[in-house]
């Protein structure tokens, strides 16, 4: 059976809509060779296929064997377009597929082909820990089929767990785990105790939301420390009762914010002392951050209290951000406010960004169902195009213009209003809201007009699978903060179907915004739930000229008296421009961080990289015992080989590990008042580089004379213990991300440090 004619037609049109980057051309012209190679394979039993997939040499032959393993394993023959969608990975692309076009199939097809063209071993990287487990399980079927082997790393894994896994040919895993096992695996003193081998090949799911909005975020190993002070506690109580407009004022834009004189008297009074004496400095600081997490930091917007801890929302997704803290003290401040035991920082020991972590793996590729509006910046930061893959049936859902409101109590009531007839229909409806908070009030106003609903938030986002699965299902309403990454179809009729048909009269799912988010990509991510596979579907926002997006980045922009109709919509071409020019604006800020942010972190990549080089010497050869022969050669020529050898290696590690962590420390405490320097017209990434590039010149020569000091002066007559050179490592160590970009941009930090010191000039 050749390609059908209106596969080829749909092909044709993706070829020429605007934004994809990819000529998709070479790989519709497989296709029919593909197809015919499969008809043979048919007739191969189970052994003789697993030896044919063992002998595929090339894309066409890969993906016919692919296509017919996952037939066979799970039942499921991969449209054409999923066949696509595995070139474009296999030529180490980001393949943009509507959501509901089996991106997990066309993934396990394109790591197969990796690991065959010897690019192996792959790593396919997820958002979340549910899905690297659900992925690796629903597809290992398909690998046994095909010879490989395959694993799956979560937080919960033991090291001998993750060793096992990371040994597999394709290993499922969450991006931060595998960049925490990156880090801890930096630290080891013996290779044996490693869990990771060569980082190959990175398949990247959901490949927007990782290497754009996290691009950025640090991971952290951090070390317990001998002595910690928790002045945020006091601090806390001292901000506690200050008055906003009085004693503080928070920028417009509600991203930085500052003490007035008053408020500066006020704490100095309650504290007794002289906050910008020099021996004060540490109360100063707390005190700032103390009034940023009473003043900026939402509960249920920013963060949620759950089980005794504070627990940070991911914004893009809605869910809480696992083992994710602030940085600088702001954690603390927040637990503090809420009435919580502060937790520890600890000491870092090693930090890496998501961006610099996938940068290590020699074949990047990617898939996600938005990736068009980020092509320039997948190009800019990883060198990455799109291939835009057209769905495997056309997309019949109808998106309605957005209804605006001049006010959030006109939107909210239409809201509800137009959710409730929907519901009476029993025409499933899905609701995105932008935070915790506005999706427990939509509930409640649900409710009081007679609509039961289902909640999706940060909250109860471990029974997401369920929630989602059902949200097709005739009459359901489903209130939910975003729909990015949440892996789960929406089937109509109920995740068993049973009602399709009625929910198909009905117009399938309904999809609501209830307000721009600052991402088109998340506004298309909540669309895209409906219409999935052909299936009908509508969607609609709802957004208000009062919304925070709007006031933010257009408030100069707004009418000042918008035209509306008899319900309160607004129909005003100047208002319409607003909404659309102000989430341009939040890309372009969100951008703009990124981009910043990048141009920091590539100085400390670039130092990583030489300290790592040293440390695999350190590690895996006898370069520290030879500088120890060299530079102390009585002592080291007393010892027993096997002696100097253990001990040369354990000094110089340690203190290359120790020296690192130093290295960390000054440059957080550089790059924080770096940007002080503008004042004096100079460039703040300039003086950065002027401070980090000499000291990290010193950092080889420290490592040298640290580890000859501890050698000579330890005691080696009775053997190698680390306790007779004092070598003591953390007795604890955790890992977390870190909140990049808490109080704003560097500029917002630099005015609100300015607007600091002109109150407390004003005030004496």
């Amino acid at each position: 059976m050749g390609v059908s004619q209106r596969v080829k037609s749909r092909f044709r049109k993706f070829l020429q809509r605007p934004g994809t980057t990819i000529n998709l051309a070479p790989y519709q012209k497989r296709l029919p060779g593909i197809e015919a190679r499969e008809d043979a394979l048919r007739e191969l039993d189970d052994a003789a296929l697993t030896a044919a997939a063992q002998a595929a040499g090339d894309p066409g032959e890969i993906c016919a064997v692919g296509r017919e393993a996952a037939r066979r394993a799970i039942g499921e023959r991969p449209f054409d377009v999923q066949l696509v969608g595995a070139m474009a990975l296999l030529d180490a692309k980001v393949a943009e597929m509507a959501t509901g076009e089996g991106k997990t199939l066309t993934a396990a097809i394109a790591a197969y082909g990796h690991v065959r063209l010897g690019r192996g071993p792959v790593h396919v990287l997820t958002v979340n820990d549910y899905l690297a487990k659900r992925d690796a399980t629903w597809m290992e079927p398909i690998y046994t089929l095909l010879g490989l082997t395959v694993g799956w790393v979560t937080e919960a894994s033991t090291p001998e767990e993750r060793r096992e896994a990371y040994a597999a040919d394709v290993t499922y895993v969450s991006v931060s785990e595998a960049g925490f096992d990156y880090l801890r695996d930096q630290l080891v003193t013996d290779v044996a105790d490693r869990v990771q081998r060569t980082l190959a090949t990175a398949v990247v799911d959901e490949a927007d939301s990782i290497l754009i909005d996290e691009a950025r975020v640090p991971m952290v190993l951090a070390g317990s420390l001998h002595t910690e002070s928790d002045p945020v506690h006091e601090a806390a109580d001292v901000v506690r009762d200050l008055r906003a407009g009085k004693h503080f004022e928070v920028a417009d834009d509600g991203r930085s914010v500052a003490f007035t004189a008053a408020g500066l008297e006020a704490v100095e009074e309650k504290l007794g002392i002289d906050l910008y004496a020099d021996e004060h400095v540490a109360q100063l600081s707390a005190v700032n951050v103390a009034l940023h997490a009473r003043a900026l930091l939402r509960r249920d917007i920013d963060y949620i209290v759950r089980d005794g801890s504070v627990e940070l929302i991911d914004e893009m997704r809605g869910r809480v951000a696992q083992r994710r803290r602030w940085p600088d003290g702001l954690q603390a401040a927040v637990e503090a406010k809420e009435g919580l035991t502060a937790t520890a920082e600890g000491e870092v020991l090693d930090t890496i960004t998501v961006q610099a972590y996938i940068a290590l793996y020699r074949t990047v590729c990617g898939m996600t169902a938005t990736a068009v509006h980020v092509g320039e910046q997948l190009r800019e930061y990883f060198n990455l195009e799109v291939a835009v893959i057209p769905p495997n049936t056309p997309n019949i859902r109808e998106d309605e213009p957005d209804r605006i409101y001049s006010a959030h109590e006109t939107r909210d009531e239409a809201l509800v209003e137009e959710i409730k007839i929907a519901h009476e229909k029993g025409r499933p409806v899905l609701i995105g809201t932008l935070d915790v908070k506005a999706s427990e009030l939509l509930s409640q106003q649900l409710a009081a007009a007679g609509v039961p609903s289902v909640v999706l938030n940060a909250k109860n986002d471990d029974e997401e699978a369920a929630i989602i699965a059902e949200a097709g299902a005739l009459g359901a309403v489903t209130v939910s903060t975003q729909m990015a990454g949440r892996g789960v179809d929406i089937r109509l009729g109920g995740s068993d179907e049973k009602n399709r048909d009625k929910v198909v009269e009905l117009g399938g799912l309904f999809v609501i915004g209830s307000g721009r988010h600052d991402s088109r990509r998340v506004d298309d991510q909540l669309r895209g739930r409906a219409g999935r596979q052909g299936d009908p579907g509508g969607s609609v926002f709802f957004v208000s000229l009062e919304d925070d997006l709007i006031t933010r980045h257009a408030g100069d922009a707004l009418p000042p008296s918008p035209r509306m109709d008899m319900d309160g919509v607004v129909h005003d071409d100047q208002a319409e421009y607003a909404v659309e020019h102000a989430q341009r604006v939040a890309e372009g800020v969100n951008h703009e961080i990124h981009r910043n942010t990048w141009r920091y972190s590539v100085v400390i990549e670039q130092q990583r990289v030489a300290l790592a080089e040293r440390r695999e010497r350190l590690l895996t050869s006898e370069v520290a015992a030879i500088m120890l022969l060299e530079r102390s050669p009585e002592k080291a020529k007393s010892l027993d080989e096997d002696i100097l050898s253990d001990a040369a290696r354990s000094i110089a590690l340690y203190h290359l590990d120790r020296l690192w962590a130093e290295h960390l420390a000054l440059l957080s405490e550089v790059r924080e008042g770096v940007h002080l320097r503008a004042l004096g017209k100079l460039d703040p990434l300039d003086e950065f580089h002027r401070s980090a590039v000499p000291a990290f010149q010193e950092l080889f020569t420290q490592i040298e004379a640290r580890t000859i000091e501890t050698f000579e002066e330890a005691d080696l007559s009775e053997g190698w213990e680390p306790e007779r050179a004092q070598i003591v490592r953390p007795s604890a160590t955790w890992t977390y991300l870190v909140h990049d970009n808490p109080f704003g941009s560097e500029l917002d930090r630099l005015i609100s440090a300015v607007g600091r010191r002109i109150a407390s000039g004003a005030g004496r």
